[in-house]
């Protein structure tokens, strides 16, 4: 194999190239951006990792990490390509014959690449499980002699915390998650800007547009349930635009090959309508109902049929797709939401506020209240998040007088103990409502004020924003659950899980 001519392996000197830091900052902004979008809980972190190019094993000296300042030193990764050499498969390979002996390097290299990045992975598994940090790299690519890899880790519980496929059910062009269909993006993102490093001067460009970014990771994710066809995502999306008769498309679509042993048919359609007539299959939408949807091979809609039950001998888990209102939809697996679409780009599932969190969060502001009392809120935290048009809850130790402040911009309310049944009667109007951490309400609708913080997120809407202000700037020790119209659950201040 000519790529891979033999060589002494060399020490290297920072930097690898002459753009790495701008790099790695660049791609640092651009997966907070993006993840952020998704759950700030994930905390992504990026770094660099570069090797020299020959195959065989590189001294520590010879591995190059950036920043150099990193937490990981290059001892760590000098067993990467000799743990990299040990994945070759011992039985023999399928040959695979090209034309061109171009073509075969070029083959022979891209397979040594993945071996890399499969035993760099397998490193930093060892080396950032006690960090509560899981890890992903991209695939190599040659730089001025330097194998470069970017890698990118997150927050493994939280990563770990969102339902994803059987990993016997997927492969590299069918991801597990919407999560490690973003991963793959990123990461593919980067690697397309290393390769075009020469072009600029030498600079890397890492410009994308977050949402376009989070769009193509939908697209790819949807191939899952899709069998590996294209433009299932985009076919739902279109579906979700229309109206029929001026009504908003609300219906169930099931995703299964036909004659699917699991699929009890209602009505079979003599013709099959393509997905991709988006018009006739929002009104062939209308004829869903309850546990009855259209039944669809991701290509084509061929009737109505419904799931049997999850005790029958042929129950196995199908893909989902329920289109909720105008231009949203959301995708589901075995009664779990894997992605939901808002307005043709894709969000995580965001649930209802885990229980602990909660609890951790009031212990930390309110260190000697009540297990009843903490109990009373988070019953109220719960039922608000159950608003559909989003409302925002305020726990705060100064109800009673920022209700005053705020008499101008708010409805006060004669001071009663707030209960979730009540809580879902005032919360169907715009505004705030304040309560103590006693549970008692002192005002609703309220309009918050606040100053501005650098933690403002422009991505979000002005609900969370004036939330997020106001919680920066009170005076008093104050929580908010904020519940967005697109489905958003936050809890400020926020705190590590």
């Amino acid at each position: 194999m000519r790529a891979f001519a033999a060589f002494r392996p060399v020490r290297f000197r920072l930097p690898m190239w002459d753009y790495q830091s701008l790099f790695r900052v660049s791609a640092q902004l651009l997966a907070e951006g993006v993840f952020n979008l998704l759950d700030r809980n994930l905390r992504p972190e990026v770094f660099l990792l570069g090797m020299a190019a020959a195959r065989e094993a590189d001294e520590p000296g010879a591995v190059r990490i950036e920043p150099a300042t990193h937490r990981y030193s290059p001892e760590n990764f000098a067993q990467v390509k000799a743990r990299a050499a040990s994945l070759e498969p011992d039985a023999a390979r399928e040959v695979v014959y090209h034309l061109h002996a171009d073509d075969q390097d070029r083959f022979e290299k891209m397979r040594w690449y993945g071996l890399v990045r499969r035993a760099a992975e397998l490193e930093l598994q060892t080396l950032s499980a006690a960090e509560g940090r899981a890890s992903f790299c991209s695939l190599p690519v040659l730089l001025n002699g330097t194998l470069v890899m970017v890698v990118l880790q997150l927050a493994a519980d939280t990563f770990h915390s969102y339902y994803a496929l059987n990993e016997d059910a997927t492969s590299e062009s069918r991801p597990p998650s919407l999560l490690m269909a973003v991963v793959r993006e990123v990461l593919l993102e980067c690697s397309k800007a290393l390769r075009g490093s020469d072009a600029e001067e030498g600079r890397p460009l890492l410009d994308r547009d977050y949402n376009e970014l989070l769009r193509s990771a939908g697209r790819r994710f949807m191939h899952a349930p899709a069998g590996g066809n294209h433009g299932l995502y985009d076919a739902c999306n279109g579906v979700a635009a229309l109206r029929h008769e001026g009504i908003e498309g609300r219906g169930t679509m099931l995703l299964a090959r036909r004659n699917h042993a699991a699929v009890v048919p209602v009505l079979t359609l003599e013709t099959p309508v393509p997905l991709r007539d988006h018009r006739s299959i929002r009104k062939l939408l209308e004829m869903s109902e309850g546990r009855t949807a259209l039944m669809s091979d991701a290509t084509n809609v061929f009737g109505l049929g419904y799931l049997v039950e999850p005790t029958d001998q042929a129950y196995e888990p199908l893909f989902t797709v329920h289109f909720t209102t105008h231009h949203n939809w959301e995708l589901s697996h075995d009664g779990h939401v894997m992605m939901r679409v808002v307005s043709g780009t894709p969000r995580l599932p965001q649930g209802r506020i885990e229980e602990q969190y909660f609890t951790n969060t009031i212990r930390r502001m309110w260190p000697a209240m009540t297990d009843v009392t903490v109990q009373t809120l988070w019953e109220l935290a719960l039922k608000a998040t159950t608003q559909p048009t989003g409302t925002i809850l305020i726990v705060s130790e100064g109800a009673g007088y920022e209700a005053q402040r705020l008499s101008r911009q708010c409805f006060r309310v004669a001071p009663r103990f707030m209960t979730p049944s009540v809580l879902r009667l005032v919360t169907n109007i715009d505004g705030a409502v304040f309560i103590n951490p006693h549970g008692t309400c002192f005002a609703i609708g309220a309009i918050l004020d606040g100053l501005a913080t650098e933690k403002g997120d422009s991505s979000r809407g002005s609900r969370y924003n004036s939330a997020l202000r106001y919680i920066e700037s009170s005076r008093f020790p104050a929580l908010a659950v904020v519940v967005s119209e697109d489905g958003w659950i936050d809890l400020l201040p926020s705190v590590k899980k």
